[in-house]
């Protein structure tokens, strides 16, 4: 009996031994590697490697403010990796390496397993594979090294299916996989061929299946828009998007299929995709309600805005929805600021501010709207405060919005503080010239004020301490005093009341047992002994030196001017300019003003087509400054002056520059306006200059450095023909 179990027990083991062999080809052998490879390890590696597509789909942050990319990773500066050559057409696994590695990804994880399945269950008997879970294993190698940024080998694995496995039932998944590494590896016209190729030839019975047929369009769109050509990218995302089998990149497809249209200005078709995701039930929720956010910025503008307004308010009273709070109610504001409700917007966009988990380029876009709304009603104190506040939530990002903010806050910075050196010293003016017993009731009245003032915070203050202590909790009902801290609370408020601050010692009533530091309404008493209670600390800061008035009135002359040419030449506000430099024309005692208000006043109530205003200023030009180039320019509006003729040399230095670009000498272009433009530094023509010098880097250099030369542009002279062209062209490059 014990023989034959031995025997058993040898034959048993030698079936397995000749059945883990790959160099048979029986069935048991098939059979044991087929099974071995799928249901072990291509299964443990198919296992991590969904595990690792979930992570990025869960994990990966994106910036909703501009166009997402087709698929959601984002790889690091391209790193080839050379192969090595192995049997079967694969690179094997160094185990060193393997042990050197302290931490394995998911990805890794994935390779490992398909490398272990084609080397130990690989049965490559005459030329041909026997193992029909090998191809599967291929895939995995592929896939998982493509998510690992190791393009070339993956390019290695997809080839050897499609080479040793034409008739596999993934052949067509693998040639997409292979066309997205090359479309990674730059080499996006072999990818657009090979994919073409693969959807126009695949018809009738033999036509790939709906899923196929979706990953294989997201391929060519990804491609498409590796090359700019987002019209060609459009048509394969619509094409893309008429299944959604798979969800997660179908929903992101027609998020960034609608982005394509509002780019375009294409609202309607913009609205349309949108709307379609918004009521996609099987989106994953962040597309979702991104949709009803990009379908809002879409929404004409007209009555039915309400609709979209009322929307949005849905979405903002519902609970899951808090994380997102910071864009729906600016959203919400920009439609309501469209609709001209002014005050509603701003309440909202302070309500986007102060949501909680607010990001911080949401906030660069809600104070920028601020500011901007402010701007517009000519409030620029309040305007640039939060221009200020742009620029501290982009945390030192100084894309092209934020320098644009950081100009426009510069200059509004000297604008306020000019408009401060005004207000303050006519503040100071105004009181030295009243006489001391004035001084002295105005102050009088001030110390009153304050003193009241800090009262009613003591007050306050005290008022909060025994706040809720008249309305018990019956629940507290039958508990010790000092267990209840309201009750607490009041005693303690109560008993310093009555009696101030004790110290903890015998015979507490005594008078001389009063601390140092009294209760606050005491401290508020006895404090009328400080500085800034007494009047004599005021009346003794107000200056009586004629040599210190005068330099106060000079100041606040010099501002006003100032503040008229920066409402004049770079705010383009009219009014406010003439309402400073007409004050100024009231108090002005320099006689080197006289002659820049009047011209500038002239000019100003030109342009506001106020004549008589302008007859009057010319006058003051003409009759008190007759020699002037203001009064020849008035006089002889088409005579060259003698600024005109220098601009007229610069124009001809500029025909120069002019034939040298149509000569195609780009790189000189570069070098003569550089070295004219330290020569040239106040004429109108410099734009020109700038821009010519921008065209001419556009054809020697790389694209980045034509877009920062034309942001340069659009920057420093936005108002102008030439900035406006720069800005264009930038717009254009962008997309």
């Amino acid at each position: 009996m014990k023989n034959s179990n031995k025997i058993l027990f040898l034959i048993g083991f030698c079936a397995i031994a000749f059945a883990c062999s790959t160099k048979k080809n029986t069935f048991l052998t098939r059979s044991y590697h087929l099974v071995t490879t799928k249901y072990n390890v291509v299964f443990n590696g198919k296992e991590a490697f969904n595990e690792g597509i979930l992570n990025i789909n869960s994990n990966y942050e994106d910036d909703y403010f501009s166009q997402l990319p087709i698929e959601p990773i984002e790889f690091e500066e391209l790193e080839i990796e050379m192969p090595k050559l192995d049997r079967g057409g694969f690179s094997g696994f160094d185990k060193k390496e393997e042990e050197e590695k302290k931490e394995l990804t998911l990805f890794d994880r994935a390779e490992e397993k398909a490398v272990k399945a084609i080397q130990l269950h690989s049965i490559n008997v005459q030329g041909r594979e026997r193992n029909s879970q090998i191809d599967d294993a291929y895939l995995l190698l592929g896939k998982s090294r493509y998510y690992l940024q190791r393009f070339v080998p993956a390019i290695e694995a997809f080839n050897y299916i499609i080479a040793n496995y034409p008739n596999a039932s993934l052949i067509n998944e693998t040639k997409i996989w292979r066309a997205k590494a090359n479309i990674r590896m730059e080499n996006e016209k072999l990818a657009i061929q090979s994919l073409k190729f693969l959807i126009n030839n695949q018809k009738g019975e033999a036509a790939l299946p709906e899923e196929v047929q979706e990953r294989a369009h997201t391929a060519l769109a990804m491609a498409y828009v590796q090359t700019d050509s987002i019209q060609h990218a459009i048509e394969e995302l619509k094409l893309a998007t008429q299944t959604l089998n798979d969800r997660d990149q179908g929903a992101r497809n027609l998020f960034v299929l609608g982005q394509m249209y509002s780019a375009q200005n294409k609202k309607d078709s913009a609205a349309f995709v949108f709307y379609r995701l918004a009521e996609f039930k099987k989106a994953p929720y962040k597309y979702k309600i991104h949709a009803n956010i990009e379908l809002a910025r879409n929404f004409p503008q007209d009555s039915s805005a309400f609709e979209m307004i009322a929307r949005l308010q849905e979405l903002i009273e519902s609970r899951k929805n808090r994380s997102y709070l910071d864009e729906l109610y600016s959203q919400k504001a920009l439609l309501q600021e469209r609709n001209g409700n002014v005050s509603d917007a701003i309440m909202n966009y302070n309500k986007s501010l102060r949501a909680n988990n607010a990001s911080d380029k949401q906030k660069t876009f809600t104070y920028e709207k601020l500011g901007d709304l402010y701007f517009s009603a000519n409030n620029y104190i309040l305007a640039n405060t939060y221009y200020d506040s742009v620029l501290k939530a982009a945390n030192g990002n100084l894309d092209l919005r934020i320098r644009r903010v950081k100009i426009k806050s510069k200059n509004l910075t000297s604008l306020v503080e000019n408009e401060e050196i005004v207000s303050v010293n006519d503040s100071v003016l105004s009181l030295a010239s009243l006489s001391q017993e004035d001084q002295k009731a105005y102050f009088e009245a001030y110390i009153e004020k304050i003193k009241k003032a800090d009262e009613e915070s003591a007050q306050q203050q005290l008022n909060q301490l025994a706040f809720g202590n008249s309305i018990m909790d019956s629940n507290n009902k039958g508990k010790w005093y000092f267990y209840n801290d309201q009750s607490l609370s009041f005693g303690k408020v109560e008993f310093q009341k009555v009696w101030g601050n004790r110290v903890l010692v015998d015979n507490w009533r005594w008078s001389d047992k009063v601390l140092e530091n009294k209760s606050k309404t005491d401290s508020v008493i006895e404090n009328q002994g400080l500085p800034r209670y007494d009047l004599s600390t005021y009346l003794e800061k107000i200056p009586k030196d004629n040599k210190v008035l005068d330099s106060l009135k000079i100041n606040r002359n010099q501002a006003l001017f100032e503040l008229g040419l920066i409402y004049k030449e770079q705010f383009e506000n009219p009014i406010l300019a003439i309402e400073r430099l007409e004050r100024l024309k009231t108090l002005n005692e320099d006689k080197e003003l006289v002659l820049p208000i009047y011209y500038n006043l002239y000019q100003l109530y030109t342009t506001t087509e106020n004549i008589e205003k302008a007859t009057l200023n010319k006058n003051g030009v003409l009759t008190n400054f007759p020699a002037s180039i203001q009064a020849q320019i008035i006089l002889y509006p088409n005579q060259e002056t003698t600024e005109e003729k220098v601009s007229s040399e610069t124009e001809e230095r500029y025909k120069e520059v002019y034939y040298l670009y149509k000569d195609k000498k780009y790189e000189e272009v570069v070098a003569t306006v550089e070295e004219m433009l330290l020569e040239v530094k106040n004429s109108i023509l410099i734009p020109k200059f700038e821009l010519l010098k921008a065209y001419a880097i556009g054809k020697y250099k790389d694209q980045n450095s034509f877009r920062i030369a034309l942001e340069y542009i659009a920057l420093s002279y936005p108002n102008t023909f030439e900035g406006k062209k720069a800005q264009e062209l930038v717009s254009q490059i962008q997309k």
